[in-house]
């Protein structure tokens, strides 16, 4: 896959592995993290998994790791890890690591590929939901535990679950650009539009948030998350065209 010259393929020598590994200590770098070593990236593809190359050239301006999964039965891919060099972002480059993803997916007969990620953060939900067409089902409360990482802010992980339907007419319309079909009625999970709230991106890692209304979040979320989830629905899209960002869920079984 190719556009503005940057060039979406495997990554398949050990040269290209530690690559991943020096990109993601780049991105990184403020961050107290574990960092994958460059034998997960050799196993993960080698075992089925991908590891996958945005190159500008020789430069690695992003990657994405993902490893084999099974669950009743269905093989699918866990993307693990997207990393995205600062030169590059808002460029398109994670939407063009994950579109190969689900093409070279496709090509091995998988259908499914799920990954994890914060609630809080709402960019990644739009991205997640209304441009790939993803969709949620499972909340998973504090699913890495409490850490030293200032990412987390002493908050417990709470992770929605990501499910990438490969071939299903919603992700293949997302994938077109195509409008999203959405149910007529729906149920809403409203979160705070306010300047530096926690529903906007990040601060950066220097400037923690203390804000005592994020941990009150937090568990308004998952209450509510669970509550729905427990009821059959899946959370479908974010809202972004009212004055208050939410999460849209309906149904499963209705759509």
């Amino acid at each position: 896959m190719n556009d503005a010259g940057i060039v979406v393929r495997k990554c398949r020598t050990l040269e290209e592995f530690q690559l991943c590994v020096e990109l993601q200590r780049e991105i990184w770098q403020e961050a107290d993290l574990e960092v994958e070593p460059a034998t997960a990236f050799v196993v993960a593809a080698n075992t089925g998994g991908q590891v996958l190359g945005a190159f500008d050239g020789a430069r690695l301006a992003g990657y994405t790791l993902a490893v084999v999964g099974v669950r009743d039965g269905v093989i699918y891919l866990h993307s693990h890890m997207t990393g995205v060099h600062v030169d590059y972002r808002d460029r398109g480059v994670g939407r063009m690591l994950k579109l190969f993803q689900r093409e070279e997916a496709l090509s091995r007969d998988i259908r499914l590929v799920r990954w994890t990620f914060d609630p809080l953060e709402m960019r990644n939900a739009r991205f997640n939901l209304n441009r790939l067409g993803a969709i949620c089902r499972k909340y998973l409360p504090n699913f890495y535990g409490v850490t030293s990482s200032p990412l987390h802010r002493g908050l417990e992980t709470d992770r929605l679950l990501a499910e990438w339907h490969l071939d299903s007419p919603r992700v293949a319309a997302a994938v077109a650009g195509a409008p999203l079909p959405m149910p007529e009625h729906f149920a809403a999970i409203e979160m705070p539009n306010e300047p530096g709230d926690v529903a906007a991106p990040r601060a950066p890692w220097d400037q923690p948030v203390s804000d005592r209304r994020i941990p009150a979040l937090q568990q308004r979320l998952r209450d509510e998350f669970t509550k729905y989830f427990q009821r059959g629905y899946a959370a479908l899209a974010v809202r972004t065209d009212a004055a208050t960002p939410a999460y849209l869920l309906c149904p499963w079984s209705d759509f």
